[in-house]
C-alpha cells in the first residue's frame, strides 16, 4: 500500500507532506527520530481505515463482483426504471439535478458522509427528498452495506407552504375562463378533488349513471377512487361527450402545459399561492369542515395513508359543536325510538 505521508526538512524543522493533495504540515520538531515517530503515527492512522475498507471490499466482492465498481449513477438509473407515467418523467428530471454531479460517479463504497452533506448544501428541497430515496434504494438493494448518513442526521425537509383554493377564487377562475373544456375541467377538479392527470383522463365509460358513481384508477399510485356524484356534477357530466374522453384536448396535454394555462389564468385575476393541486387540498378541507367521515374522504381521494390525508386537510377550519347539543340530539332520538318490549319469565 502506498505511503500517504512523506517526510522532508525545511530550515531545520521537519514537515510531513500529503502525497495526494500536496498539503504540508509542520511536525514542530528538529529531531529526526521524533519526526519519524510522528510521521509513522500519521501513516498508521490513515492506513488502518483504508485497510479495513479494502478488507470489507474483498469480502463483499465475493458475493457481488460489481460492488467495488458501482457508482451512485446506477441506483439513480435503476430507481427511475421502476417508475411509470408522470412519476417516471419526474424522477428522470430529478436525477439530472446538478447537485448530484459531485457524487454521480463516486463509488458507493467510498462515499463519506461529507460527500452527501456537500451535495445537500448545493441543492434544494428536491435534492434532499430524492437523495434520501436514492440512498434508501441502494440500502434495500444491498449495494450499500451501511448508511452514509444516519436517519437523524439528514437535514430536515422544509417544503413551501401549500394551501387550498377557495370557493371565491374557484368561481372567479371559472367565470374568467372562456374555453368551455377548461371551464368544465376546473369544475370537475373542485367537485371530485382529483389530481389533474386523473381528471383530464376521465372517459364516459368511467361513469356509472345508474348508481351515480365516477370511478377511476389513480395514475400516481394505482389505487382506485370511487366517488358518488350529486346534481351539480351530474349537470357537468351531461355537458361533456357521452363516449370516449371527457376532455379530448386536455387529455393529450402534458401536466406542465395544463398547469401553465391555469397559472396564466390566476395571474390575470391576481390570485396567488394556488396550483391545480390546490383543488385536492380544497376537497379534503371541505370534507373535514362539514364532518364527512375520514375513511370516506380517504377513499375518495385515493389516499392509502391516513397521515397523508390528514396533511391535505390540516388547514381546515372546523367548528366543534358543544357537548350539550350532542346530548340533546341523543335525548331527542331516544324519545322518538320505540321502547323495546320486555318479557318477564
Amino acid at each position: 500500500m502506498k505511503t500517504r505521508f512523506i517526510l522532508f526538512r525545511r530550515g531545520g524543522v521537519f514537515y510531513s507532506q500529503d502525497t495526494e493533495n500536496g498539503k504540508q504540515v509542520s511536525l514542530r520538531t528538529k529531531e529526526k527520530a521524533e519526526a519519524l515517530t510522528l510521521l509513522h503515527a500519521r501513516n498508521e492512522a490513515f492506513r488502518q481505515p483504508v485497510l479495513n475498507l479494502h478488507i470489507a471490499r474483498t469480502y463483499l466482492s465475493a458475493t457481488d463482483p460489481e460492488i467495488a465498481k458501482r457508482t451512485w449513477q446506477m441506483p439513480m438509473d435503476e430507481m427511475t426504471r421502476t417508475k411509470t407515467g408522470p412519476t417516471f418523467v419526474r424522477n428522470k428530471r430529478a436525477m439530472q439535478d446538478p447537485a448530484f454531479d459531485s457524487i454521480r460517479n463516486l463509488p458507493i463504497l467510498e462515499t463519506k458522509s461529507t460527500d452527501f452533506l456537500r451535495a445537500l448544501e448545493a441543492g434544494t428541497v428536491a435534492t434532499n427528498v430524492f437523495l434520501r430515496r436514492i440512498h434508501n434504494f441502494a440500502l434495500d438493494m444491498s449495494w450499500l452495506p451501511w448508511p452514509v448518513l444516519p436517519k437523524k442526521q439528514w437535514p430536515k425537509v422544509h417544503f413551501k407552504s401549500k394551501r387550498a383554493i377557495t370557493w371565491k377564487e374557484h368561481q372567479a377562475i371559472v367565470a374568467a375562463e372562456l374555453n368551455l373544456e377548461r371551464r368544465a375541467f376546473y369544475g370537475f377538479c373542485w367537485l371530485l378533488g382529483g389530481a389533474q392527470s386523473d381528471v383530464a383522463s376521465l372517459c364516459a365509460e368511467d361513469i356509472d349513471w345508474q348508481n351515480k358513481v365516477v370511478g377511476f384508477r389513480r395514475q400516481k399510485t394505482g389505487t382506485t377512487s370511487v366517488i358518488r356524484f350529486g346534481e351539480e356534477l351530474e349537470e357537468l357530466l351531461r355537458s361533456r361527450p357521452q363516449a370516449g374522453p371527457l376532455f379530448p384536448k386536455l387529455q393529450k396535454m402534458r401536466e406542465a402545459h395544463r398547469a401553465t394555462e391555469f397559472a396564466r389564468c390566476c395571474r390575470r385575476l391576481n390570485i396567488k399561492g394556488v396550483t391545480l393541486h390546490s383543488y385536492r387540498y380544497a376537497w379534503a378541507e371541505r370534507a373535514k369542515t362539514c364532518g364527512y367521515p375520514e375513511r370516506f374522504a380517504q377513499e375518495a381521494l385515493g389516499h392509502n395513508s391516513k397521515a397523508v390525508h390528514r396533511a391535505y386537510a390540516k388547514n381546515a377550519q372546523v367548528v366543534i359543536p358543544t357537548l350539550e347539543s350532542y346530548e340533546r340530539k341523543l335525548a331527542n332520538s331516544a324519545e322518538i325510538l320505540p321502547m323495546p318490549e320486555v318479557r318477564l319469565a
